[in-house]
């Protein structure tokens, strides 16, 4: 449900607390289920409180309203996703609480909020500051559409630029998205997942306000390739190494384990030097200690869904593994997920051309070709193995994200050493050829290496 309260409290709070119980007026009731509501608030009849400011709602249920703290319910709202906000008249002062379908939580000093976040932790921006930001949310200011909402390019008072997020609509759906990227981006801290700056209750359509990521996505830099800064092989691999750490923490070390269920190269945004960020978590889980996986209705983007979790419905962390091995392909051949150019026979979803190139020994066909022009062989093999690795049927024989995160750090350095070598002894004929490749490395505890056979039987799944 969406809940929204907008109450004089600060300025007539002392009026509240002074008023004597016998200026109650007759035949008002005085409890929500065995919470007690003094006068001069009332529930039910506007007309039993001192002004409408007062007037509270009750709702029945089947468990009843219960009293969530005895010594902290000045201000209580309930429910299953639910967000809720108390101002002063010319909101000179404000709190909320947001809550999600969790378990209960005591109210305390640390946590005076019943839910699973308290928005202590979160900047609280008045709707008109983000409204001044956005130029009204100015078409001009969109920085790109969402399948729930827009976002816009902001400008705070104080000169800071952010990205704002405004939903579309407004339906049970789309607050429990709101919902769910609050609580699970106030928990996370990770230099290559994006940043959530804050968010505005006092509207009707739920805020998010996010730092600003200036270049764009993943997708578009594949797909509409800039001149001044081209999308190196150096880049690539660097990009796919931080979005694998990223999500390696999502799983593993974060506080609270989290499957991102969207991953996707236009769900990683590009900041300051091309250095990526994991965006978008309105659709993501955190699981508990002895959970494997979640079943859910089937979310995400064809073309990286994974097809156990299409048939089965059951999200595990193999499933966004899948989802980046479909991202390293668009890394390897700078082409889109689906494409209807394609035959059926070549696979309209780039997971299977991939693949079917890979068995048939034609892989270098397919391949971006600044790829081939810039990478070394045995490390642009490796990375095709371990995308097929990511892109395996069964999701028991894909490797985790930490194993991912190894593997790609080691070719990162194996470039980087290179990179070294040429500046140190300043030998242009180095990488004179683009595949000039000598040593035959393999990281056989995962089972990928350059010089692995390529006709292993590879998945072949359609959408």
């Amino acid at each position: 449900m969406w809940v929204f309260l907008l109450m004089v409290l600060l300025s007539l709070w002392p009026v509240a607390v002074s008023t004597a119980r016998s200026d109650v007026k007759p035949c008002c009731q005085e409890k929500c289920g065995n919470v007690s509501v003094p006068y001069p608030f009332v529930i039910l009849k506007p007309s039993c409180a001192m002004n409408d400011y007062f007037f509270l709602s009750c709702t029945s249920n089947d468990e009843g309203p219960y009293m969530l703290s005895y010594t902290r319910n000045i201000f209580t709202a309930t429910g299953c996703d639910t967000k809720a906000r108390v101002t002063s008249f010319e909101s000179t002062y404000g709190a909320g609480c947001l809550s999600s379908c969790t378990e209960y939580v005591e109210m305390t000093d640390e946590n005076p909020c019943s839910g699973e976040v308290n928005v202590d932790k979160i900047k609280m921006f008045p709707s008109k500051e983000l409204d001044k930001a956005t130029d009204h949310y100015n078409a001009n200011r969109t920085l790109g559409q969402e399948g729930q909402g827009t976002v816009y390019k902001g400008m705070l008072a104080d000169g800071k630029i952010v990205a704002v997020k405004k939903s579309k609509v407004i339906d049970e759906w789309t607050l429990r998205q709101f919902i769910n990227e609050v609580v699970l981006l106030s928990q996370i801290n990770h230099r290559n997942v994006v940043k959530l700056l804050g968010c505005c209750l006092e509207t009707e359509l739920p805020l998010l306000v996010y730092e600003f990521i200036p270049n764009g996505t993943f997708f578009q830099f594949l797909n509409d390739p800039n001149e001044e800064f081209p999308l190196t092989w150096e880049i690539r691999l660097r990009i796919a190494t931080e979005v694998a750490g990223a999500l390696f923490y999502l799983h593993s070390a974060a506080s609270i384990a989290i499957f991102h269920r969207d991953i996707k190269s236009a769900n990683i945004l590009l900041g300051e030097k091309y250095r990526a960020k994991v965006a978008d978590f309105g659709t993501s889980r955190s699981i508990s200690v002895d959970q494997t996986h979640v079943t859910t209705l089937v979310q995400g983007t064809f073309g990286y869904l994974d097809p156990e979790y299409f048939q089965s419905s059951q999200f595990t962390d193999k499933s966004d593994v899948y989802s980046f091995g479909v991202v390293l392909v668009e890394l390897l051949t700078g082409q889109k997920p689906l494409s209807f150019t394609r035959s059926e026979e070549q696979g309209r979803s780039l997971a299977t051309y991939f693949l079917m190139a890979m068995e048939s020994n034609c892989l270098f066909d397919i391949l971006d070709p600044q790829v081939v022009k810039q990478g070394k062989e045995e490390d642009v093999l490796m990375v095709a193995s371990l995308a097929r690795s990511c892109l395996r049927l069964n999701e028991k024989e894909r490797p985790t994200m930490k194993e991912v995160t190894m593997v790609l750090e080691r070719i990162q350095k194996s470039e980087n050493l290179i990179v070294q070598r040429e500046i140190e002894y300043d030998r242009k004929e180095v990488m004179g050829a683009p595949w000039d490749a000598t040593s035959t490395s393999t990281i056989s505890s995962f089972g990928i290496s350059a010089s692995s056979s390529l006709d292993e039987k590879p998945l072949l799944y359609t959408y």
